[in-house]
């Protein structure tokens, strides 16, 4: 006597070939996507034209409109900006000191800023701005 097995195939699903999409496309949001710059620092740039935007990485001093100083996310005093730019000068040497001023900030700070600057050691600055927008 011959019984029938009762028990059913399960079926297969192959799902190597949705990981793959998965993949691709999680790949096409991350190049994709834009990352902010300067998370916690609200800065409206000059604008210029003529210049190619270059992507340069390193110490960044930002100037903000109120005129408080921040050193990348260390904020600074005016007082102590000669010194901790001191300290910083052997490694800013070669790539260069990255130097982000508000379009608003007062002319008169960013000149005295220059200027502890270079009297800090540090010879190369690189003045940060943003392309000019086509009308």
């Amino acid at each position: 006597m011959q019984f029938r097995d009762n028990s059913r195939k399960r079926a297969i699903i192959n799902i190597t070939s949705l990981i793959d999409v998965l993949f691709l496309l999680l790949i096409f949001f991350i190049v994709s996507s834009t990352f902010l710059e300067q998370p916690g620092m609200k800065l409206d740039l000059p604008q210029t034209s003529g210049q190619e935007a270059v992507r340069i990485e390193g110490y960044t001093l930002f100037i903000l409109s109120d005129g408080s100083i921040y050193l990348n996310e260390e904020e600074l005093d005016f007082s102590r900006l000669p010194e901790r730019l001191q300290e910083i000068a052997p490694e800013v040497e070669e790539r260069g000191l990255i130097f982000k001023a508000d379009e608003t900030t007062r002319y008169g700070l960013v000149v005295e800023i220059m200027d502890i600057v270079k009297q800090s050691g540090i010879t190369k600055l690189i003045i940060a701005s943003q392309p000019k927008k086509e009308e």
